[in-house]
C-alpha cells in the first residue's frame, strides 16, 4: 500500500450539447487496465451508431496512462480528457467521451473545449473522493469521556466511524498512516488511560474532497 490518492466514488454519466452534437461522458472508478478497456468495448457496443467514442484512463498501478481520439483530429479530444484527469490529480478511472455529431462543424478549439467540459461533467458526477490509507483505532469508554473524546477527534482530519452505545461507547476511527501514533498518544493522555484502545489493519477509506467523511 502507499500514500493516498485520488479518484471518483461512483460510476456517472453526463450529457451536453454543444452546437447540435451530442456529448455523453461515462466515469468509472477501475483499478486495472482490463477493467477499463473492459467499460471501453462495451460502450462502443452500447453506442455503436456514435460518430466517436473517444476515452482516457490512468492507472496507479505501473502508472498506466491512455487515451485515444478515436478518428478525432489528432489532440483535440483524448488529450483534452486525460488533461483533464491528471488537473484533477485523479487516478484509477476510464472516461469515455461519446459524440452524436450534430452537423456543424466545431473546429480545432471547439473540439478541445466541449471534450474538456463534457470530461469535467461527467468526473463532477461520479464524485471525487479520496482514498486514504488509514489504520483503524477502536476505543471503548464510559459515558463520561465521550465528550472530550469527541472534542478532540474534531479537531484532526480523520475518518470517523459510526458509534455504538451498549453499556459502554465504542467509537472505530479510521486514522491516516502518518498521524495514527500522535492522535493515539494525545488520546491515551487526553483519557487518563481510562479508555482502552484497539489497533486494526491497514486499508483504504473513502473521504469526500473538501469534507470530513464517515463510514
Amino acid at each position: 500500500m502507499g500514500k493516498a490518492y485520488r479518484t471518483v466514488k461512483n460510476t456517472a454519466s453526463a450529457e451536453m450539447v454543444e452546437k447540435r452534437s451530442r456529448f455523453i461522458s461515462t466515469v468509472k472508478p477501475v483499478t486495472t487496465e482490463a477493467e477499463a478497456v473492459g467499460l471501453i468495448n462495451e460502450l462502443k457496443q452500447k453506442y455503436w451508431d456514435a460518430t466517436h467514442n473517444v476515452y482516457a484512463y490512468i492507472i496507479k498501478d505501473n502508472n498506466i496512462m491512455r487515451y485515444s481520439d478515436d478518428g478525432e483530429p489528432t489532440g483535440t479530444a483524448g488529450m483534452p480528457v486525460l488533461d483533464i484527469l491528471k488537473k484533477e490529480g485523479l487516478t484509477n478511472l476510464v472516461v469515455v467521451v461519446t459524440r452524436y455529431f450534430g452537423g456543424i462543424l466545431l473546429g480545432t478549439g471547439g473540439l478541445v473545449h466541449s471534450y474538456s467540459r463534457s470530461a469535467k461533467l461527467g468526473v463532477t458526477a461520479a464524485q471525487m473522493i479520496d482514498m486514504v490509507l488509514c489504520r483503524e483505532l477502536l476505543i471503548k469508554c464510559d459515558y463520561t469521556l465521550l465528550g472530550k473524546i469527541q472534542n478532540e477527534i474534531h479537531k484532526w482530519d480523520i475518518i470517523e466511524g459510526e458509534i455504538t452505545y451498549t453499556d459502554n461507547v465504542e467509537i472505530p476511527l479510521f486514522i491516516p498512516a502518518e498521524d495514527f501514533e500522535r492522535l493515539k498518544n494525545a488520546l491515551v493522555e487526553l483519557t487518563n488511560a481510562k479508555a482502552e484502545f484497539s489497533e486494526g489493519t491497514m486499508e483504504y477509506k473513502e473521504k469526500l474532497i473538501g469534507t470530513k467523511s464517515e463510514v
